[in-house]
């Protein structure tokens, strides 16, 4: 199984969502939340289409590479998950060096929030990928689901319903 850029961020993110979108348990078509983010991704900059390449390379797609500036545009609907996004940018960027693809840094935009921040990839963080690629094989490829985050980290997961459902509302 290819690593995506998704399993990157659910990674970091939570290890039950992780594990549970790697064996094929989906529910981000149920979620009204999913919706919300992927309706901005579309309409915030309609022009990024005709100007922007999208790229599916080892698993990974980018929707919006500046092949020009080798720059990577990766929209977002909030702030959130922040290190997880930023972890997802850098993965793909060095998805893009892993094949021959030099100097290329990224972008992440919050339009909602009117915020853009530069991603880099440094050498630790090439390092650090490594290793993470190692526990994310392990844990997608585990026979076992990773237990439950604490719920109040869990109230805007498009999988609460899964996790939670039938629990006592004061847990």
């Amino acid at each position: 199984m290819s690593i995506t850029g998704t399993h990157f961020n659910y990674y970091f993110t939570c290890k039950r969502e992780l594990w549970l979108f790697a064996n094929s348990i989906n529910m981000e078509h149920t979620s009204d939340l999913v919706y919300e983010g992927k309706l901005i991704h579309e309409t915030t900059y309609p022009q990024r289409a005709e100007k922007y390449s999208e790229i599916e390379l080892e698993g990974i797609k980018i929707d919006f590479y500046d092949a020009k500036n080798k720059v990577v545009h990766e929209i977002k609907k909030s702030d959130s998950h922040e290190e997880a996004h930023e972890w997802q940018v850098k993965y793909y960027i060095y998805v893009l060096e892993r094949n021959g693809v030099e100097g290329v840094t990224g972008l992440l935009e919050y339009p909602k929030m009117r915020e853009t921040n530069k991603v880099v990839l440094n050498k630790v963080d090439r390092e650090q990928i490594q290793e993470f690629e190692k526990d994310i094989e392990r844990i997608i490829t585990s026979e076992t689901c990773p237990e439950r985050l604490p719920k109040s980290k869990c109230k805007n997961c498009s999988y609460f319903d899964f996790c939670w459902s039938g629990e006592e509302e004061n847990e």
